[in-house]
């Protein structure tokens, strides 16, 4: 693909609306142990729609915990817990669409399309991000504290709209700056933390499904997710293991969302998920040694800013400990050449 000027991303951008979704959102996490207590409410989330007015809902199961984000009328049906932990912010999803609809097939996906128009201006103004690529779009959560920040950094380049009640409402800075605060750290040079990564040997399908078909697949969604592995398995995989458990469920809106290694897909019924036509597979980067907290921002622009230099599609998922960034199988190569440091690297610091 050629690369576009500088000139020419400025007018992409500008071409493109910032969507503010209307979807207030809580990040938590459930550890491996004590998922039975919460088997009852995941399962009235995923499968009985009807019995929730949750509308933003994922779950992603990674070696140390499940992930779990969801609007205030999903979190309501988590009961507190010890084997709970809960991020003290609200977060808010932010999405970019072009023309008010999709991008060009012909563009990179995932992460990459967004990663200098979105991901690194925050990074400069040191604003952490928590990030959610589907089948469908990418979600760029911030925090709700940080929303003028957000706001005042992009409004140059897109067109912002704040969804409320259906509607889609013009925002500008001084329409969100009103009982919000800036950060106090714009200006100042980001120090960013090198983390390390772990590359994994499995390969990962993006796929959808039609929510109609959901009970279809109802026995194998609950078996992979509640049964397929037991508490006691390690929950660092090190440098030297092959493959590592992940799995994500989203159902966003009405539409479905699934990643998954091809051992899990293989339990599903072919005839019912979906991919893109050419039928990618992806290669994970694993990023973090420790568990990388909420607070350090630069971590997503990172990895996905040398993908967007080269036009290298790529999904983003981040999760309770560590982010995860899913790359074609065929450019995997040129992913690795771009973190030579980072494969190797032993030490990492925890987010500040």
């Amino acid at each position: 693909m050629q690369k576009q000027s500088s000139g020419e991303e400025l007018l992409a951008t500008r071409n493109m609306d910032l969507h503010i979704l209307d979807h207030r959102l809580r990040v938590t996490s459930i550890s491996k142990n004590g998922l039975v207590n919460f088997t009852h409410p995941l399962i009235k989330l995923i499968f009985l729609r009807n019995r929730t007015r949750c509308k933003f809902f994922s779950l992603t199961e990674t070696p140390e915990n499940y992930t779990v984000v969801l609007d205030e009328e999903g979190f309501k049906e988590l009961r507190p817990s010890e084997h709970l932990q809960v991020e003290s912010a609200i977060w808010l999803p932010l999405n970019v669409v072009s023309n008010g609809s999709a991008s060009s097939s012909s563009q990179a996906v995932g992460v990459t399309k967004i990663a200098k128009s979105v991901i690194a201006p925050l990074a400069q103004q040191h604003v952490s991000v928590f990030m959610l690529s589907t089948y469908q779009t990418d979600f760029i959560l911030v925090k709700e504290k940080d929303l003028s920040v957000v706001v005042s950094t992009l409004e140059e380049e897109f067109n912002i709209y704040k969804e409320e009640g259906g509607e889609s409402v013009p925002v500008h800075c001084q329409d969100v700056s009103n009982g919000l605060h800036k950060n106090g750290r714009e200006g100042t040079a980001i120090q960013p933390t090198v983390h390390p990564v772990l590359i994994p040997k499995n390969q990962f399908c993006v796929m959808s499904l039609d929510p109609d078909t959901l009970p279809s697949i109802a026995t194998t969604l609950i078996d992979v997710l509640f049964y397929s592995s037991s508490p006691k398995e390690d929950p660092q995989p090190s440098p030297s293991q092959d493959c590592v458990k992940f799995f994500s469920f989203s159902l966003i809106d009405g539409y479905i969302s699934l990643v998954m290694d091809t051992e899990a897909q293989r339990q599903f019924p072919a005839d019912l998920l979906f991919t893109s036509s050419s039928g990618e597979l992806w290669r994970m980067v694993r990023i973090g040694g420790q568990p990388l907290g909420f607070d350090e921002c630069g971590i997503v622009a990172q990895i996905s800013q040398p993908l967007a230099d080269s036009d290298i599609s790529a999904y983003y998922i981040s999760t309770f400990s560590f982010d995860h960034a899913l790359a074609n199988l065929t450019v995997i190569k040129q992913l690795l050449h771009y973190l030579p440091s980072r494969k190797h690297c032993t030490k990492s610091l925890k987010r500040t």
